[in-house]
């Protein structure tokens, strides 16, 4: 009987992919629970299985007395001197239980338990297992369907793949064998939830790394990944070897590479590009296979327009904008598409709207100059300075650059809300007379903006604008 239950716990152990010792615990546990309710609770029962041989030993360790009050902790000194001659009064001596004095009830509970914490031995493991995994790609057969999630026999485990990590074209029956990115692993009462994917990036990178040694060795690098799964990819490469073509690479004699990856996913299509750290350059690239006229970058905003042909313009953009929403992220920044003639049209449209510096209330010919050279050629243009950049012009002081942007913007603004007056005059002849007034006196605030501006005298003698006094000295010469 002792072989059978090493046999058995030794079978368990390999079936749960467990340590024997373990297993062995376990039962030691389960049989001093058993013990101790058949024996209420006592605290001198000890059991020890052998590992060698699989012998239980069960036994109480109880105290010699004269008189017994508590059988289940003393015993007669008459039956502890059965056990063992020598035995004295207040000695302690082992008592052999054997397991069949617990009971039906008992043994049963004894087994309850066992198999309870053998089942959380094994959910523990099966989580340690995959949460290791996490990032990696596995193979399973489709078990079921909950919900629209597919329940997926890994073997060891069971996995869901919920309905909105699954390709949309994609139908599955039962028995289908899947391949998809372990995404998560969560802890649940049933036991550890293995999370997959088929519409994460990560699947596309390991796809990529099993066909192409190059990606698996580290020689070729893949930078981002952006993705519409079941439609379309874009992924970006880079070789750390200037002698190995990465598009190359992936793509295979005759694509044979990339053509296995498509296979996989469903005939998703994939572009392949280069990688550049310059987002002009790479965003080049990644609007492929429309050709690019010109691009606009506008760091500040992280956004850049593309100017493309017209007749390449439906091209650039892709069906329902997928080939700009794509490229868009790979590269990181917004990207607008506009064609040869938006833009120009665009361009002459900005150029009407613009105002010029000279148009600008109370300003002098010899300001008008100096902003020219610092490439201020509008009153747009005054506005998007920055004020450090104007105190860096000569004669520009703090106060008088208060003023300048002051009044360029109350003029902006009512140039804005009457448009149809311009800045061409008036469009009466009758108003001709007052076009100098109606030029100056735009607002209250304007003529405080032309007060200091044109009074360099009273902004020269404030501290801080050492500067405003030079141009008035510029003048007066």
């Amino acid at each position: 009987m002792s072989y059978d239950i090493l046999e058995a716990m030794t079978q368990i152990a390999r079936e749960k992919n467990l340590d024997i010792r373990y297993v062995i615990e376990t039962l030691e546990s389960s049989l001093l629970s058993a013990a101790k309710k058949k024996y209420n609770n006592a605290d001198n029962i000890f059991v020890k299985v052998d590992p060698l041989t699989g012998e239980i030993n069960i036994h109480a360790l109880k105290t010699v007395v004269s008189n017994v009050t508590d059988p289940n902790l003393e015993i007669s000194l008459d039956e502890a001197r059965e056990l063992d001659a020598s035995a004295e009064e207040g000695d302690e001596v082992e008592v052999y239980i054997g397991v069949e004095e617990f009971g039906r009830n008992a043994i049963s509970t004894a087994k309850q338990l066992m198999i309870q914490r053998v089942r959380e031995a094994e959910r523990e493991n099966v989580f340690e297992e995959y949460s290791k995994k996490i990032g990696e790609l596995v193979t399973g057969t489709v078990q079921q369907f909950d919900k629209g999630d597919l329940i997926i026999n890994l073997g060891r485990a069971e996995a869901v793949m919920p309905q909105d990590q699954q390709i949309p074209r994609e139908k599955y029956r039962q028995g289908d064998r899947v391949r998809a990115f372990i995404a998560d692993v969560r802890r649940n009462q049933r036991g550890p939830q293995v999370i997959l994917s088929r519409t994460h990036d990560g699947l596309v990178h390991k796809l990529f790394e099993l066909e192409v040694p190059e990606i698996f060795e580290r020689i070729i690098e893949i930078k981002k990944i952006a993705r519409e799964p079941g439609e379309r990819a874009k992924i970006a490469v880079s070789s750390a070897d200037e002698r190995i073509d990465p598009v190359g690479a992936c793509v295979g004699i005759k694509g044979v590479r990339v053509q296995s990856v498509v296979r996989e996913l469903s005939n998703e299509r994939i572009d392949i590009v280069q990688f550049h750290p310059d987002p002009v350059v790479f965003a080049t690239r990644a609007l492929s296979p429309a050709t690019v006229v010109k691009i606009e970058s506008y760091p500040e905003d992280q956004s850049l327009t593309v100017i493309v042909e017209d007749e390449k313009l439906s091209l650039a953009i892709g069906r329902q904008g997928q080939n700009a929403r794509l490229a868009a992220r790979l590269v990181g920044w917004r990207i607008n598409i506009l064609s040869e003639s938006e833009h120009s049209e665009a361009k002459r449209k900005e150029v009407e709207s613009k105002v010029p510096i000279s148009k600008l209330p109370g300003i002098t010919d010899l300001m008008v100059n100096k902003l020219l050279e610092e490439d201020i050629l509008y009153i747009q243009d005054l506005i998007a300075t920055p004020i450090d950049d104007l105190l860096a012009v000569q004669g520009i002081g703090p106060k008088k650059a208060e003023a300048l942007l002051e009044t360029a913007r109350q003029f902006l603004a009512d140039f804005q809300d009457h448009p149809s007056a311009g800045f061409f005059g008036p469009t009466d002849e009758s108003d001709e007379d007052d076009e100098e007034e109606d030029e100056i006196d735009l607002s209250t605030n304007e003529k405080k903006a032309d007060a200091d501006v044109d009074k360099g005298d009273d902004l020269s003698d404030q501290p801080g604008d050492d500067n405003d006094s030079d141009e008035d000295e510029n003048e007066k010469e």
